[in-house]
């Protein structure tokens, strides 16, 4: 291969954000009902209510609310993460003793993927935290915790460094870094493991159309979301009641949760979540490998 690491390194950065694009583009209406339904459970009374409640109070604009940040958290985080995906890789590789460029098991991706999503963590929070915010706006007014929402990018990031200074747009880091990491393992392992399923066929993972792709990215997207879910929803908690005041850490939200709520509160937002899971993911992977294989060509050529 004429490409060298820092080519490569670019290639991935770009093909990553492309699918970041992707993905937020088709699954934004129901990532911002699974923010609703996981920071106020008690608005809503499933997926149908929260979006017809959603349209009559804020109007078709509110299903995007918060898409100019999700944009900039997906770019950022799928740039950063596959990336890094692509160096893990040759970390994993390395010290399992394979040859350069040998072929890595399902389990071997996985963990690369697991790792590189520390990474990851650091550029998604920030800009996750500015989206779920905006995404709870109006549920934080209707309530009575905030008496003045911010609607824009800016006047809620104005009103976090005004408030915490930078630090305070790592809010929720820890609960990120809980849910990025083991949910990155399943989500390339799932990933991996679907493709190799369709190879059965006689074609290589390289060879493969466009539906097994979008199969295998869908199905990697809903094993991450079904091991992490919980850890999600109290990220989700903390990153959005911060802005009331200083929040309690992730324990201690989590112990909150089960205690006043139940069990159920920490899988509220479940269905929209696993109903985007399948699309936008697909989508994510299908823009990421036809756009890195485009640009690989190109560069071979």
């Amino acid at each position: 291969m004429k490409t060298n690491n820092t080519i490569q390194a670019a290639i991935d950065l770009t093909a990553g954000a492309l699918g970041g694009t992707a993905c937020v583009l088709v699954g934004q209406p129901f990532d911002t009902a699974k923010v609703k339904m996981q920071t106020f459970p008690n608005l809503y009374k499933g997926l149908i209510d929260c979006g017809v409640k959603t349209y009559k109070q804020v109007g078709f604009r509110g299903f995007y609310k918060g898409t100019g940040p999700a944009l900039l958290a997906n770019i950022s985080e799928n740039s950063v993460l596959f990336m890094s995906y692509g160096f893990c890789q040759r970390v994993v590789r390395k010290i399992s003793g394979l040859e350069k460029n040998a072929p890595l098991s399902n389990l071997h991706n996985a963990t690369a993927g697991s790792i590189a999503a520390a990474f990851a963590s650091l550029a998604l929070c920030p800009t996750e935290l500015v989206k779920c915010r905006l995404q709870a706006m109006h549920e934080m007014k209707l309530s009575g915790k905030i008496i003045e929402g911010q609607n824009t990018v800016w006047s809620v990031v104005k009103n976090i460094m005004h408030t915490d200074g930078p630090l305070g747009l790592y809010h929720g880091l820890t609960s990120t870094l809980l849910r990025e990491v083991p949910g990155y393992f399943f989500f390339f392992g799932g990933y991996e493991l679907g493709r190799s399923f369709f190879t059965k066929s006689g074609k290589t993972k390289d060879e493969l159309g466009i539906l097994p792709l979008m199969i295998s990215g869908g199905f990697g997207g809903i094993s991450l979301w079904l091991v992490v879910f919980p850890v999600d929803c109290v990220k989700s908690r903390i990153q959005v009641l911060s802005m009331t005041g200083k929040q309690a850490g992730f324990m201690k939200t989590f112990a909150s949760i089960l205690r006043n709520e139940g069990i159920l509160a920490l899988y509220s937002g479940l269905k929209p979540t696993l109903i985007r899971a399948f699309p936008a993911n697909g989508a994510l992977f299908v823009a990421y490998e036809y756009s890195r294989k485009m640009m690989m060509q190109r560069f071979e050529d």
